[in-house]
């Protein structure tokens, strides 16, 4: 894709969401990793609503540790996959304690090899608590990504993080990422996308094959709408 086609994607998507940014609520780089690792399947507005409790109770990797695995997962058990995300945080405090002197470590290849993270969460760490320029990409930004074409549909995850990578200026990593997950989560959703009043459907491969088939199921409606009425005509 031309930078220019890139260049109008990103101005126009940062003019309908200009304010995007991490809707996962935290105070910290820890509290942030948490919010993350239990954030996985699980949408942020349930996170938000079992941290807002969590972080009350438990304000250091210490404090996860010192309470039975059972307890830490009855304070997270409407997070789905529980159970083992309590496993995980409970190693991953460990860890923390263990060899960073209870801090989260700033390098990304040092997040990846905690408990529970991923490539994704340690790239929405590094981006949002320290400030280094990254691109996670998550269900929303892969669903973009793709129908834009600024990635191929057979595209793994790493393969789509690397193209916006290489064509999205590395200044604009972090908030493109905010961006592209504010379009896909309220406008380019996966079942429903806005597509008759996106501004960017000239550049949309499957919103253009989305309103192709609506045009032709619209003229098939109506084209035995007409049969039927002049049915009726001819019988009345």
């Amino acid at each position: 894709m031309k930078v220019a086609e890139v260049r109008h994607i990103l101005d126009t998507i940062g003019g309908m969401f200009p304010d995007a940014h991490c809707e996962l609520n935290h105070s910290n780089a820890f509290e942030l990793t948490i919010a993350v690792l239990l954030s996985a399947q699980c949408t942020d507005a349930t996170v938000n609503k079992v941290t807002e409790d969590l972080f009350q109770k438990y304000k250091a990797p210490i404090d996860y540790i010192s309470v039975p695995l059972e307890e830490l997962e009855r304070d997270i058990r409407r997070i789905g996959l529980f159970r083992n995300k309590a496993k995980h945080i409970q190693n991953l405090c460990s860890i923390l304690i263990e060899q960073y002197g209870g801090e989260v470590p700033q390098a990304h290849d040092l997040l990846v090899t905690l408990p529970g993270v991923g490539r994704k969460t340690a790239n929405v760490v590094i981006s949002n608590a320290f400030g280094v320029p990254a691109i996670a990409v998550d269900t929303h930004v892969e669903r973009v990504a793709k129908r834009l074409a600024l990635a191929g549909w057979k595209d793994s995850v790493l393969e789509v993080e690397k193209k916006l990578m290489k064509a999205v200026p590395r200044d604009e990593w972090t908030l493109t990422h905010h961006r592209l997950i504010f379009f896909g989560r309220y406008h380019c959703k996966s079942q429903n996308p806005q597509c008759q009043v996106c501004p960017l459907l000239d550049v949309c491969r499957e919103g253009k094959k989305r309103m192709k088939t609506a045009v032709i199921r619209k003229d098939k409606v109506h084209t035995k709408s007409n049969k039927d009425l002049e049915m009726k005509k001819r019988m009345g």
